[in-house]
């Protein structure tokens, strides 16, 4: 111990005089909050850096690997899959978020190159003026998710029911590897090379895409757009059952006609419903009021929200939810016809649109929802698959809830279920799990002390937690059962031990090639275990 303590403190040097003192974090706290997620908490990490470019940050890498530490890639942090957390002590978290900007914008090539610490929201603001948008543009996540993270870890919702997760949008890559050499892929790999185009020869870029950080550091991204859509317009349907909603919103998808998709549970519901306050409320009905294109149809949406209130979704029912985009009135129009058409067909009923329209009004919302509105935690699994067997999940996990009914209420957790739309052929289901406990570092440093000083005090469940450990491993059990694939596999998902054995030969050579030691960010994809 006395040893590794004298190599952090010559590593700090080094790195100080690499990055300059003040992005060399060493102070206790900042070391705890930086090595914890919202559902883990890693090894204290010996040192956390904040590099300002992707230069420096080549070679502050150099320094950590050839003094045996490990690196850990952390981005806006706000993962449950412990993904950035560190496995050992002798580990350096490198936080992204100020690796920032936008680097350049074409707006007549149809391009944005934004570094890896650069916010959805931030890019999201930076193309209104020019009319533009990303085709995938923000998590549900909240205002401090980040490029980086969000391609590490299967970014996906806003836009992604027609045009699927934010790796799909990437032209190329910068990335710093291991031992300090920057990778560029795509187009802008080439001599004389721009980015535009990702496919010239092997798939370059996609091999660093939902690799939780364990392949290399995105330093940059550059992602292609779209005109921003002139038009936007909502529709909700209320379903009795879970089948019933989930056999629309696979109609919906397979469709195309919108941009998200989604169902909540009456859980889902019921908790969303009782987060709210004013101040949030009223900054969603000006959003509502402020994108719809006129004054006129501002205050009309405005006040069938506002009529709506929050009785929305009768009772004990699942509420399907969309948004859908065109260029022109008539082109919106009839996607939403047409969806309204499919989604009769399931019957159900027309409900007001409140939910996605105070979605699409605040999309980059505050960070209080990392915790639910007594205080409780959460934690999600999420799985995606076919749309013919969207069926089989539902069942398989209603009857794992079944199971483990009596000891839940006994220690206090509950469960919910997000369904959603991410493209014409896949289906997303996420397992959510709800528990009182003490808080982790980074929910008291996200949420709002306004917002936590309306909570309950916070007291450890141990034998909740325990379950909700327990429950985890046996949601990962029915989704292997099923063969899905996930998102933010990190150091959860058992992506590496269900693979052909063939495929992980490959995996493995790949890792050596780029990091031969195994100091990127070991254990994520289970590949290089330290």
């Amino acid at each position: 111990m006395e040893n590794q303590a004298h190599a952090s403190s010559a590593l700090a040097a080094r790195l100080a005089a690499c990055l300059g003192s003040e992005r060399v974090l060493g102070e206790d706290g900042q070391r705890i909050l930086l090595s914890s997620d919202l559902y883990v908490e890693g090894e204290t990490c010996a040192l956390a850096i904040r590099p300002a470019d992707a230069a420096s940050l080549a070679e502050a890498v150099k320094l950590i690997t050839d003094a045996g530490h490990a690196i850990c890639p952390r981005g806006g942090g706000l993962s449950y899959t412990g993904g950035y957390t560190p496995t050992d002590t002798a580990s350096v978290v490198v936080d992204t978020r100020d690796l920032a900007g936008i680097i350049e914008l074409d707006a007549g090539d149809m391009t944005l190159t934004a570094g890896a610490g650069t916010t959805w929201e931030a890019i999201d603001k930076a193309l209104v003026p020019h009319g533009l948008r990303l085709p995938f543009f923000g998590t549900f996540s909240g205002r401090m998710a980040t490029v980086g993270g969000g391609l590490s870890g299967g970014a996906v919702f806003f836009g992604s029911a027609r045009y699927g997760t934010a790796a799909d949008q990437v032209l190329d890559l910068e990335v710093v590897c291991a031992d300090g050499r920057i990778l560029r892929t795509g187009q802008a790999a080439f001599r004389n090379g721009r980015p535009f185009y990702r496919n010239h020869g092997p798939d370059l870029t996609g091999l660093f895409l939902h690799d939780g950080g364990a392949f290399g550091i995105k330093a940059s991204a550059t992602f292609r757009l779209i005109e921003r859509p002139a038009h936007t317009g909502f529709l909700s349907w209320a379903f009795p059952d879970a089948m019933g909603a989930a056999a629309a919103l696979s109609t919906i998808g397979r469709a195309g006609v919108a941009e998200e998709a989604y169902v909540f549970d009456p859980a889902t519901t019921a908790r969303g419903m009782a987060a709210g306050d004013l101040g949030s409320d009223l900054r969603r009905l000006h959003g509502i009021i402020t994108g719809q294109g006129s004054i006129t149809a501002g205050l009309k949406a405005g006040a069938r929200v506002a009529l709506a209130g929050r009785k929305l979704v009768p009772e004990g029912w699942h509420s399907l939810h969309l948004a859908a985009a065109g260029r022109s009135k008539a082109a919106l129009q009839a996607d939403l016809e047409q969806a309204g058409r499919l989604l009769g067909r399931h019957g159900g009923r027309q409900i007001p649109p409140s939910i996605p329209m105070a979605a699409r009004a605040a999309p980059f919302d505050n960070l209080d929802g990392v915790l639910g509105p007594r205080g409780e935690r959460w934690l999600a699994l999420n799985a995606k698959l076919r749309h013919g067997d969207a069926a089989k999940i539902i069942a398989g996990f209603e009857s794992l809830m079944a199971r483990y009914r009596e000891r839940m209420a006994a220690t206090r957790v509950t469960h919910s279920m997000l369904l959603s739309a991410m493209n014409t052929s896949t289906f997303s289901f996420e397992a959510v799990y709800h528990w009182p406990d003490r808080w982790l570092p980074l929910h008291r440093a996200v949420a709002s002390p306004a917002f936590l000083a309306r909570l309950p005090p916070d007291t450890p469940n141990p034998e909740g937690a325990a379950l909700v450990a327990e429950l985890r491993e046996r949601t990962l059990d029915l989704y292997d059962e099923l063969g899905v694939a996930s998102n933010q596999i990190g150091r959860t998902y058992r992506y590496y031990d269900n693979l052909a054995a063939d495929t992980r030969s490959l995996l493995d050579a790949l890792k050596s090639a780029l990091d031969p030691r195994g100091l990127m960010n070991p254990g994520v994809l289970a590949t290089h275990r330290r």
